[in-house]
């Protein structure tokens, strides 16, 4: 089983390269972000919890991640494979990814980190929320806090794979063939 973590400040392409990730492999594409605006749409309980933490620019409690996540990879028991994107976030999730995987006989095969300066990550998501009309985009703020919550709450999950030998950082700036060249190489060289 073929499974990635993609890794990235907000901005960096990860939804970019992840669709093509999944085209490519024939994966199963997590996105914490896309699950969290689901439940926020449908109004559910855990969407409410949710926006109260993003709205802020603030990562979603591990437990609440963690236990929506464990129920998306449940109901895909036939997956060749599964694409994280946006998860995990914290070494604490980390950890519990690893042993939800562990679990069904499985682990973390990659994590590609998608590697962008924080001036062309503040421009890409300005020009995002201009386009999609996403509230947490449109706020320079925000876009900052969510930048530093990244590099202060985020980063230490790099040295978690490092230390395993799973990580691989990907130059996130160029043209997004050119990027999508670098991933493939670096998952066909690591299966």
């Amino acid at each position: 089983m073929l499974n990635i973590v993609l890794f990235g400040p907000p901005g960096a392409g990860k939804g970019t390269q992840s669709a093509k990730l999944i085209e490519k492999y024939n994966l199963v594409h997590l996105s914490t972000g896309d699950i969290f605006r689901a439940n926020i749409k449908n109004e559910t309980e855990l969407g409410k919890l949710a926006k109260s933490y993003i709205d802020k620019g603030q990562l979603v409690p591990d437990e609440v991640t963690i236990g929506m996540l464990a129920d998306e990879v449940n109901k895909n028991t036939n997956a060749k494979g599964f694409i994280f994107d946006g998860f995990p976030r914290t070494q604490a999730q980390a950890e519990a990814l690893d042993t939800l995987l562990r679990n069904k006989n499985s682990s973390i095969t990659l994590m590609l980190a998608l590697e962008v300066e924080e001036e062309e990550l503040r421009k890409r998501l300005l020009l995002r929320g201009k386009d999609s009309g996403r509230a947490d985009d449109q706020n320079p703020e925000i876009i900052q806090n969510r930048i530093n919550v990244y590099n202060a709450e985020t980063t230490p999950v790099k040295d978690f794979y490092q230390n395993q030998g799973k990580y691989k950082g990907i130059n996130g700036i160029g043209e997004i063939e050119t990027i999508f060249e670098a991933l493939c190489t670096a998952i066909d060289t690591n299966k």
